[in-house]
């Protein structure tokens, strides 16, 4: 058995460098303002030029800085006082003990391709990463029974920059492991650990790591080691990259090598969540394993992987679901079918919507339904979506009978809500609210925040987000010698005082981040009003092989760089999460117009909630469920996006409307002591509606009640 113990608690002889150490090796701090707070003050060039990373910060610590940190007692309380709010979060009975004792026969193992934890961690595309980050920390506050699988990539997704034509750019910085909280896995015999994953003909070595979250940890496999050709080791460079071929030897590492790690570990799991359809082929290791271990027939193999599975979809379009050409699955799975007895056309039926239908490509999501009893989409227009897109794997069945249920995403409430935003919460709804933020009660009292006390808060996070904005877009126009804007052009964008809307996302086409420029003339009359100026901050990336999302950004860059827009609209490179933190602590309207209904969720837009923010969106995703007509503005009606242009014209004349004759009304019309009286209801109504609902702990509590805990007791 491999060793996996935990970092152990800190003895009282331990310097405050060491607690220091232990405080930023678990994620932890990421979500405890105090903590961030402190290790941000450690050394702070170091820690903003590495993009809020304490372990890069304490590694370059001068040793003038580190004299004078020791000299200080107040620092030195402040580091003990944290560490033992650490301490006792980790041994601390928290939900689940409480309410389950130890009724858990195993562990629930979380299978996905990436991780957003923390913005100096980039092991993450977009929000499916955010996601699964936020149910990470959700699960630790609870103390599920829980570990995670993931890949370590070493050079993360795209760094975004735009050049001087306003164009993406790509870099792939390096992550190196000193830089980051992972400690390397060792095996019994102390030295580190290796898998062996075979790939077709191939014997592909992996060594693993381990990164805490609270009290769940995060394994993460490298294939980076002096033991495998170039080829393999560079297969965990780079996320959702390269070629087809590279593609399903990723799934392959992440299904079938994250498997074999839990075994190597000794992990006794009890359930498996496979989120989205990359780990599908976890569910053939599975099976191959009982019927060789367990000498079990296919059958029953088969039935008791599927009864202790879980399997969420994302991707409400089929073409956005995974697939391999058959000859390609060939290559590496070849041996599966002889080795539990199928035919090759019996082993590809698996992953086929239609049986026998030799045309068919291998499909990852229906692999993970056909070996999933739990199924679920992550909103209930998604649900729906997917119990009539996966109809035809159960013909026959009435489409309300499809087993795809759904659970509505929700975001870690602690990660993406402003310090001072918790410090207003504990003075108006207690100190324990945190642990209650699953509950309506618990939000209630925000009607007694007095007006002014909040809109004199949102408007402080309004000019930090404005001034984050200028400094960035400076670096942008310093760096890039962006065509026809100078570095002091960054000093006179955006106005503290105008209607703030934010707009943040993956830029794929079907999500029309330009929607709002289809009737350019209108947009500049709505922004450039004398006395009621509008403002738009977009953000976002496209994938580094998406040419429709690139041109977008192009056509976006190429707009807000044009004199009647130019104070108006800004575009921030580089999206992550400390942008998106500025954003949505700090923008009055959120906006978000896919072609309905191809968002599957959308978290981004549960996000300003928390802050009083309100959502001006199309009802796709969740907004269907969150929006009650008083916490934000519905565009569209509710109408499906048919794939014409008469469709977005339609949508973005009444995305016009709604501007102006509701939103901007609303924000400009005040009482004799200048404050936006029916905006702030809206804002408290937000407020005591949407984060009650959509956080991760009432997401994973459901995911338990309807999924996990079925599932354990399959086992």
């Amino acid at each position: 058995m491999a060793k996996t113990t935990r970092r152990q608690p800190a003895k009282a002889n331990r310097s405050d460098f060491d607690l220091l150490a232990e405080i930023a090796g678990n994620l932890w701090w990421s979500w405890n303002p105090r903590a961030t707070a402190l290790l941000a003050s450690v050394y702070p060039p170091a820690y903003a030029a590495s993009d809020q990373n304490p372990v890069t910060a304490l590694r370059k610590l001068p040793a003038r800085r580190r004299r004078q940190l020791a000299a200080d007692a107040d620092f030195s309380r402040e580091v003990r006082a944290v560490h033992a709010e650490l301490r006792k979060y980790l041994r601390s009975q928290p939900w689940y003990a409480q309410k389950h004792g130890k009724s858990a026969r195993g562990v629930t193992a979380y299978f996905c391709m990436e991780y957003a934890v923390h913005e100096s961690l980039p092991l993450y595309a977009g929000g499916l990463g955010v996601l699964a980050g936020d149910h990470l920390k959700s699960a630790s506050d609870l103390g599920l029974p829980f570990v995670a699988i993931g890949i370590y990539w070493k050079k993360g997704y795209t760094r975004q920059r735009i050049d001087k034509h306003g164009r993406q750019t790509d870099r792939f910085p390096t992550l190196a492991p000193r830089d980051t909280p992972l400690v390397e896995l060792k095996g019994k015999s102390g030295r580190p650990l290796r898998l062996t994953v075979v790939m077709g003909k191939d014997k592909v070595k992996a060594r693993a790591w381990r990164m805490d979250v609270g009290r769940v940890p995060l394994y993460l496999l490298d294939t980076d080691i002096p033991e495998n050709k170039a080829r393999d080791r560079r297969l965990t460079h780079v996320l959702y990259s390269g070629d087809r071929d590279t593609r399903i030897r990723q799934e392959i590492l992440l299904g079938i090598g994250g498997w074999q790690l839990l075994r190597a570990l000794g992990t006794k799991v009890a359930c498996c969540h496979l989120n989205e359809g990359h780990a599908a082929f976890l569910s053939l290791e599975r099976i191959a394993e009982r019927m060789t271990q367990k000498r079990e027939s296919l059958g029953a193999a088969t039935r008791y992987v599927t009864n202790t599975s879980v399997f969420t979809t994302h991707t409400p379009v089929p073409a956005g679901n995974e697939e391999f050409d058959p000859a390609l699955v060939d290559r590496y799975f070849a041996a599966w079918p002889k080795r539990v007895g199928l035919t090759r056309e019996e082993f590809h039926d698996l992953a086929r919507v239609k049986a026998g239908n030799a045309e068919e490509n291998f499909g990852m999501t229906p692999l993970a339904l056909r070996t999933s009893k739990y199924a679920n989409g992550v909103a209930a227009l998604h649900g729906k979506i997917a119990r009539e897109m996966w109809k035809p794997l159960w013909p026959g069945r009435p489409v309300t009978k499809v087993p795809i249920g759904h659970v509505t995403n929700g975001v870690h409430t602690l990660t993406w809500m402003h310090p001072r935003m918790v410090e207003l919460l504990d003075e108006f709804l207690g100190d324990d609210w945190a642990d209650a933020q699953d509950q309506a009660a618990t939000w209630a009292h925000c009607k007694y925040i007095p007006d002014d006390v909040l809109w004199d808060l949102h408007q402080q996070f309004k000019e930090e987000l404005i001034a984050f904005c200028r400094k960035r877009v400076r670096a942008q126009i310093t760096r890039s010698k962006l065509t026809g804007m100078k570095p002091a052009d960054a000093d006179r964008i955006l106005d503290p005082d105008a209607l703030t809307i934010g707009f943040a996302r993956r830029f794929a086409p079907y999500k029309r981040a330009t929607l709002c420029f289809r009737d350019a003339a209108r947009l500049a009359k709505i922004l450039n009003d004398r006395h009621r100026p509008v403002q738009i901050i977009f953000a976002g990336k496209a994938h580094p092989a998406d040419a429709g999302g690139k041109a977008i950004i192009e056509e976006l860059m190429r707009q807000a760089r044009a004199p009647r827009f130019r104070r108006r609209i800004v575009f921030l490179e580089d999206y992550e999460m400390d942008v998106a933190r500025h954003m949505v602590a700090g923008v009055d309207v959120w906006l978000n117009n896919p072609e309905r209904p191809r968002e599957a969720s959308g978290t981004s837009g549960m996000k300003p909630a928390l802050h009083g923010g309100l959502n001006l969106s199309i009802l796709d995703g969740w907004w269907p469920e969150g929006c009650n007509g008083r916490n934000g503005w519905a565009i569209g009606k509710g109408r499906d996006h048919d794939g014409t242009k008469a469709a977005d014209d339609r949508d973005a004349a009444d995305l016009y409307r709604l501007l102006e004759k509701e939103v901007v009304p609303a924000y400009y019309s005040r009482d004799r002591h200048g404050l936006p009286g029916a905006w702030l209801a809206r804002m408290k109504n937000a407020l005591m509606t949407i984060p009650p609902v959509f956080n991760t702990h009432r997401q994973v509590k459901e995911y338990l009640a309807k999924y996990y805990a079925p599932a354990m007791r399959n086992a």
